[in-house]
């Protein structure tokens, strides 16, 4: 018998369509197991968490059937209370299938400190602003003393007291200056 004959045969014909019909009955029942195990076509809506605190945000969670995972502190907003959410992943409004995680961002307690660094004193002015600024501290007030050496930084205060190299202030910190003026001591 030739390959082409058992290719025309009906033994061979009828093979291909009990193969095809298995095929299609197979694909079937796993496209209909798929759905209900997935729980295709239902949805939860991720709720608005930022500013709330973690107590809240994780009671609204739990009565959608969604989870909290905590993820690392970011930096201080002061627009939202100390420890509320104030980011979330996915974001509010966003359809999703139950029991799913919902990352939150929480606002720490307060700026992080930062380091003084070292050879702010006796720089100029033009130097130290940057620095500071880039920092994140802001410059407050400038005041002279005589000195020879004309805007170049003599002092640093925060609210009064002295600041030294490696001394540690909360970011956004009002830093004072003592400039020197350009004239003699006397």
């Amino acid at each position: 018998m030739s390959a082409l004959k058992f290719l025309t045969s009906k033994a061979f014909l009828k093979q291909i369509v009990l193969a095809i019909v298995a095929l299609a009955v197979l694909c079937f029942i796993i496209l209909k197991w798929l759905n209900i195990s997935t729980n295709h076509g239902t949805f939860e809506t991720v709720p608005d968490l930022r500013g709330k605190s973690i107590e809240v945000a994780k009671m609204e969670l739990e009565q959608n059937n969604l989870e909290m995972k905590i993820q690392d502190s970011a930096n201080y907003n002061p627009d939202y209370p100390k420890y509320s959410v104030i980011d979330q992943d996915p974001k509010v409004g966003d359809k999703v299938k139950e029991n799913r995680k919902i990352y939150i961002t929480l606002n720490p307690s307060g700026y992080r400190k930062i380091r003084i660094p070292d050879g702010l004193i006796d720089k100029t002015f033009r130097q130290v602003k940057p620095t500071l600024e880039a920092l994140g501290f802001k410059v407050g007030n400038i005041t002279y003393e005589d000195n020879i050496a004309k805007d170049m930084v003599l002092k640093l205060s925060h609210k009064g007291d002295l600041i030294h190299a490696g001394d540690k202030l909360p970011k956004t910190s009002v830093i004072d200056l003592v400039l020197g003026n350009g004239n003699r001591p006397q």
